[in-house]
């Protein structure tokens, strides 16, 4: 075959397989849990490839369209149907729901001393835990680097006997890579391979097909977890000591669902799946989307499952903060983690030509001032070419910008890329400037070249002075790391917010966790700014998110599973909720930007592992009493079918559960028109001490009349549940003008240890 055969025939087959590929799209087809037709078939993958069967022409394979084969966290499967064929399976029986493949996205040597996780303290979490010894927690993220040290299983107990997970083999990767840290890991590549037919790029870098990490994100999210100690680290000399994940002693199972073009929810599915049956005790998933109905949320889905299991699932609030009702991962079984700041920082300072300086961060290495502390001169390009303020690639003029200052806008592209551009394009250093959309955040990064990042305010000034003179000059002085300077833990500005959109009766996120500047484990295959050009190579670098938020929750829910084995998922997230903190290190506030944080911000506040270790009391929930909620709310059987499995009549539930409020941990009130007064009720259990007696302290916003009876509870025994009630009495009608907040918090005081302030935020809403 000559060459320009061969280029047709290649062609030719592109060709066929794009226009296959436009007229087939993965959908998730989730099946009644009790098939009525399932009797007829000796295995649930046969039964499930029935139905591929029965609507596909009888020419085509139907097992080649089947992706995945679903049990445990799902009764169903994934696979690719036509328009017709999507119809057809509609009217089967036993197809209870149908929905898209949706694409999700990805959202330490200092964060756990910063909570208080103290190895010196005989008395502290990490000691009552055992470093949380003996429990599993599953990672669902990018992969792992498995060489890194983070992972060395040296003083680590064996495999728990109940794992029966494996060590997949793939590209690079096999079985012994594995060990007693991390026992297992796995990879999911079905919904991205054929999603990713139409949409491959050249560029999109080198993926391993195999558990191994080819993004850094799942490396630093499962070694924040649980990564083992780690002596003498840091990032080229920044922020140098002990590395230690949130439960050093848990053994961590990874599995990869996400490729650099993004996470499937089918990918997402089977792997929640496989680590139901796998016996993982915790799931953590740095990744989601927007908001939306649960019925539609394969994450919600299969994160009941779970939960049904034993298992507690913990996720990331989302970054699309600070907008109102952006927090995804809302349902209620899962605990949903947004992000706050560290003390710790990183100075660049901005010294201008007219005197006058500019705080910024940057974590370039070295403390010194750059070019011996000579002035550079100092540029801002705008108007020459199309992005040229963001510092696009190939949007900046190296006889501008050669040997210069170069002033970068966040936003667009990627923070390290825009210092790569400036780079290639002949400049000494960046000084990237917030917008009014990023305001004063901080998160700082690995740049190329030497670099700091400035807050909005600095940058209106630095912008000014570059319009006052002929030739503006700078120099950037970087002053190494900093720690304690600096009011923390506060919100940050990208931590996404309540009100939760799909289900305002639930006060959303539960708590915020570090997520800014966090350092964590890298693969290297990857420079520390994660770009491809960067040829330097460590084993640490820094990222922020509410993705690296969620894995220090998840941690801390692997010591309170080490040190209560019995403790059910909402057990646990009750512990981590009324124990979290509401003011900072100093005694404060919690801030969110320049105000004190509300209660739709930070949950009920900070977690502090300490303290929730021996939370006093809790508020426990049934599985069943989920589905009483949904019934609450108004769901529909099929939609309650569909999230939990579960056929029930919603009328029956109701008028033997009246009055019925989901026991959660904090409290949602909302007066529509017409309603002045709300009931709550609240069932907590004794965890501490017998005899043990709790009063109440109300702090109740002017708006609102709060009444709790009783207001002492006394407890005889060990896991005696004791309930009560509260009233609120709106002082003002609802719709008389737009939405409006107000917030406050019930806290039960145990009388004889000060320690068991057993906290409740509340929020009240008139629409």
């Amino acid at each position: 075959m000559d060459f320009k055969t061969h280029l047709f025939v290649s062609i030719l087959f592109l060709c066929s397989v794009c226009l296959h590929a436009n007229t087939l799209q993965t959908y998730i087809v989730q099946l009644h849990p009790q098939g009525v037709t399932s009797s007829s078939f000796a295995t649930k993958p046969s039964w499930h490839l029935s139905f591929l069967q029965q609507t596909m022409s009888s020419e085509e394979d139907a097992s080649s369209r089947l992706l995945y084969s679903y049990h445990s966290a799902m009764e169903g499967f994934a696979a690719q149907l036509s328009e017709s064929e999507l119809e057809s399976l509609q009217m089967l029986p036993d197809v209870i729901a149908i929905r898209p493949d949706h694409r999700l996205q990805i959202h330490t040597t200092y964060s756990y001393k910063f909570l208080g996780l103290n190895t010196a303290s005989s008395n502290g979490a990490w000691h009552k835990s055992a470093f949380g010894r003996g429990t599993i927690i599953g990672v669902l993220d990018t992969g792992v680097w498995p060489e890194s040290p983070s992972f060395n299983d040296r003083g680590m107990p064996p495999v728990p006997r109940k794992w029966r997970g494996i060590c997949q083999e793939g590209q690079n990767f096999n079985s012994s890579n594995c060990n007693k840290k991390l026992i297992g890991a796995r990879f999911f590549t079905e919904g991205h391979r054929v999603a990713s037919v139409s949409s491959y790029s050249p560029d999109a870098g080198h993926e391993y097909v195999s558990p191994r990490d080819s993004h850094g994100h799942g490396t630093h999210t499962s070694s924040t977890a649980g990564g083992a100690s780690v002596g003498m680290a840091s990032v080229f000399g920044n922020a140098a000591g002990v590395a230690r994940g949130m439960a050093p002693g848990a053994h961590v199972a990874v599995y990869k669902v996400c490729w650099l073009n993004g996470c499937y929810s089918s990918d997402i599915l089977a792997a929640m799946d496989v680590a139901i049956r796998d016996g993982v005790d915790i799931l953590s998933l740095s990744l989601g989307g927007f908001p939306i109905p649960l019925f539609d949320d394969s994450i919600a889905i299969g994160s009941f499952r779970a939960v049904e299991h034993g298992i507690s699932v913990v996720c990331a609030a989302g970054n699309g903060g600070p907008i109102q009702s952006s927090v995804a991962n809302e349902a209620p079984w899962i605990a949903t983690i947004g992000a706050s700041t560290l003390d710790r920082s990183f100075p660049g300072i901005v010294q201008m030509g007219n005197g006058k300086y500019l705080y910024g961060e940057s974590m370039y290495p070295g403390n010194h001032l750059m070019r011996a502390g000579k002035a550079l001169e100092l540029v801002y390009v705008t108007g020459e070419n199309s992005g040229s303020e963001y510092c696009f690639r190939g949007s900046l003029p190296r006889a501008i910008v050669r040997g210069k200052i170069v002033v970068c806008d966040r936003g667009v592209n990627g923070r390290a890329e825009k210092g790569e551009v400036v780079k290639e394009a002949g400049g000494a250093a960046m000084i990237l400037a917030n917008t009014e959309i990023n305001l004063e955040e901080n998160s700082v990064d690995v740049h190329v070249l030497p670099a700091t990042l400035i807050g909005f305010k600095e940058s209106v000034h630095l912008k000014a002075y570059i319009n006052s003179t002929r030739r503006p000059t700078a120099r950037i002085v970087f002053g190494g790391t900093v720690i304690g300077k600096s009011r923390a833990p506060a919100v940050a500005q990208f931590s996404a917010r309540g009100p939760s959109y799909s289900n305002p009766s639930i006060l959303k996120p539960d708590v915020i966790a570090p997520g800014v500047n966090i350092i964590a484990a890298w693969p290297q295959n990857l420079g520390p700014s994660g770009l491809p050009e960067d040829s330097r190579r460590g084993n640490f670098t820094i990222m922020s998110g509410t993705s690296m938020a969620c894995p220090h929750a998840s941690g801390i829910a692997a010591l309170l599973r080490s040190a209560h084995p019995k403790w059910s998922p909402a057990a646990i997230k009750s512990a981590v909720m009324t124990t979290a903190e509401v003011t900072d290190h100093s005694g404060k506030p919690i801030m969110d930007g320049d105000k004190p944080a509300g209660v739709f911000a930070i949950g009920a506040g900070h977690v502090n592992p300490e303290r929730a270790i021996d939370p006093g009391l809790i508020y426990d929930i049934r599985p069943e009493e989920y589905v009483t909620h949904l019934c609450s709310l108004g769901y529909t059987k099929s939609e309650i079918l569909t999230i939990t499995h579960r056929n029930v009549s919603c009328r029956e539930i109701l008028q033997m559960n009246r009055g019925f409020n989901l026991n959660y941990p904090s409290i949602s009130v909302t007066f529509k028109h017409g309603m002045r007064s709300k009931m709550i009720k609240r069932r907590v259990t004794n965890v501490g001490s017998p005899n043990s007696i709790y009063s109440l302290q109300l702090m109740a916003p002017k708006e609102v009349k709060v009444k709790v009876k009783p207001q002492r509870l006394i407890f005889t025994d060990i896991n005696q549940s004791l309930s009560y009630r509260v009233w609120f009495i709106s002082r003002k009608r609802a719709g008389t003008a737009k939405m409006s907040f107000a917030q406050g918090q019930l806290t039960w005081v145990n009388s004889k240890n000060s320690l068991h302030r057993v906290k409740s935020p509340f929020s009240v809403t008139w629409k």
